[in-house]
């Protein structure tokens, strides 16, 4: 066991001097499958596991699904999803904080990505609601708050990568994430309402209510983007098609609209291309080290002596994923997303599961727990990524602002702890 806990020290430390966390968790892996098997043993198993893992049919997924929100970011759609939320929703007090926790919603539908969604709003949204009277603090951290929408929202990068690592079908992973992302989106725009309550001077009234005709005629910007949607994510729901068809079928579709709207040339299109493969790539690295290390833990027998460790304490299924909850909050503190998925998977859902906990529900609850980390100090990549893109705004102003949200995203996590039934219930409806 001590010999695993030196090889999370090494993989933390490297990415800490700034070793990208797919090389230090491959490094790590690699030395500590060799201390305790052997030199040749790690040689044969490193690149047996690299081959083994680029084959898995679900990895096509991945790039399909990311290539499918580079070529809607290009297709300048983003602009126009907020341009849509602020017409239906700007008449209320605090509109346009509402709008931005549509649009994000919206996005995140499309990219996949948290930080996706955080970078592309806070171009749109800040300078506007800035411009209008909202406070710094409100303005960012509602931008960086929804941005984790995207974390929720199908097509999840996420959640397809916790589908991978726990062999769980990512299509009941999407439904099953569908509640729960749009109590998290209710509960954000409830934040706002009390944020309007409280601190009124941090917001301003809301504007004239638009006409139906002018909301209507709002929809006709982004009608196919939506109708994309529509159809990717009914039919992945209703058993059409699979995830995969459903991530070509969206790619496909992305790539007309934005080639129908922007005129892509070739240029364009290779651009598009080379920018999702670099993201792919780093995905995957990321996903090829973690499988190393994973099998550098499990020879150390890590994973059983903590699981026989927790059930000796005698906790019950709600003292332990409480128990996982705090762990979370305090790695997402100093972890990103995929790196903090990847390393604790492995270790915690075999325990989990021997208390009865369902993997499908275990999934959203560590999507939503890792998303919680994605907005706290010191690190939390939304509240950075905000901070890149404005950097007048202090940072200490936009994680204030995040708080609320972070309550928020809180209680929807006690429901469904409470209630396990919003997760895996619209699993059999499908």
């Amino acid at each position: 066991m001590m010999v695993a806990l030196m090889g999370f020290a090494g993989v933390l430390l490297l990415a800490f001097l700034g070793v990208p966390l797919g090389f230090a968790m491959l490094a790590v892996g690699f030395v500590g499958f060799a201390y305790l098997r052997g030199l040749e043993p790690a040689l044969v198993m490193v690149p047996q596991t690299l081959v083994d893992s680029s084959f898995t049919f679900g990895l096509s997924v991945i790039p399909l699904f990311i290539l499918m929100g580079v070529f809607i970011h290009r297709s300048g759609v983003s602009e126009e999803l907020y341009d849509t939320a602020q017409t239906w929703l700007g008449h209320f007090r605090g509109g346009l904080a509402h709008a931005t926790v549509a649009a994000c919603a919206l996005f995140g539908m499309i990219s996949g990505s948290s930080l996706a969604a955080a970078a592309t709003m806070s171009k749109v949204a800040i300078p506007q609601m800035r411009q209008r009277g909202y406070s710094d603090s409100l303005a960012s951290g509602s931008v960086a708050a929804a941005g984790v929408l995207g974390m929720l929202i199908p097509p999840s990068v996420p959640l397809m990568i916790y589908g991978l690592i726990a062999d769980q079908d990512i299509r009941k992973l999407f439904i099953a994430v569908m509640i729960p992302g749009v109590l998290v989106a209710l509960s954000f725009i409830g934040a706002i309402i009390l944020f309007a309550i409280f601190r009124p001077a941090d917001l301003p009234a809301g504007g004239a209510n638009k006409s139906l005709r002018e909301k209507l005629a709002s929809l006709k910007g982004v009608i196919w983007t939506l109708v994309m949607f529509a159809v990717v994510i009914g039919g992945m729901y209703g058993g059409i098609f699979t995830v995969t068809e459903a991530a070509g079928i969206g790619c496909t579709s992305a790539f007309f609209i934005a080639l129908i709207r922007r005129g892509m040339g070739f240029k364009d299109i290779v651009s598009c291309a080379v920018d999702a493969g670099k993201t792919t790539g780093m995905l995957f690295m990321i996903v090829f080290g973690a499988m190393v290390f994973a099998n550098f833990v499990n020879l150390s027998g890590f994973a059983y002596l903590l699981g026989e460790w927790v059930r000796s304490l005698g906790l019950g299924p709600m003292g332990i994923l409480l128990a996982i909850a705090l762990i979370y909050i305090l790695l997402g503190c100093v972890l990103e997303t995929l790196g903090l998925i990847l390393l604790t998977v492995p270790i915690f859902l075999p325990i989990v599961t021997d208390f009865g906990v369902h993997p499908i529900w275990f999934g959203i609850f560590l999507i939503m727990m890792v998303e919680f980390g994605q907005l706290t100090p010191p690190v939390g990549l939304n509240v950075l990524t905000v901070k890149s893109v404005v950097n007048d705004i202090p940072t200490g102003k936009i994680f204030i602002g995040v708080t609320p949200f972070l309550i928020a995203n809180l209680l929807i996590v006690a429901l469904i702890i409470l209630f396990p039934e919003i997760v895996l219930a619209p699993t059999n409806w499908f």
